[in-house]
């Protein structure tokens, strides 16, 4: 095995949603975490955004992709999209991006 192969297998690997797909060939990823508050042992959920590459374009809002650690890409970019693992529906899609709409005054 040689050193490069080496350094490869402990590269990091999340999981997450993509949230945008509007930039050519990047992606962000919502990557969730979990974990029980110190003191009060209540599960706590922390999200952060990766920007990914996405070299076939092939992500869309609201798929479950993985991620790899890279070199780094662009000033934001240090993660790629590794593989597609769950497409989205048409309406998880509309959830992702729905906003609420703003109430209309009489």
């Amino acid at each position: 095995m040689t050193e490069t192969q080496t350094r490869r297998g402990r590269r990091k690997v999340l999981q997450g949603i993509v949230v945008s797909d509007k930039m050519q060939k990047t992606v962000v990823v919502r990557v969730d975490r979990r974990f029980p508050h110190p003191l009060y042992k209540k599960v706590i959920v922390r999200s952060k955004k990766y920007m990914a590459h996405d070299e076939e374009q092939a992500c869309r809002v609201g798929d479950w992709v993985e991620i790899m650690e890279t070199r780094p890409l662009s000033r934001h970019k240090r993660w790629r999209v590794v593989r597609i693992l769950r497409r989205a529906a048409d309406h998880e899609v509309e959830a992702l991006i729905r906003k609420p709409e703003a109430e209309e005054l009489p």
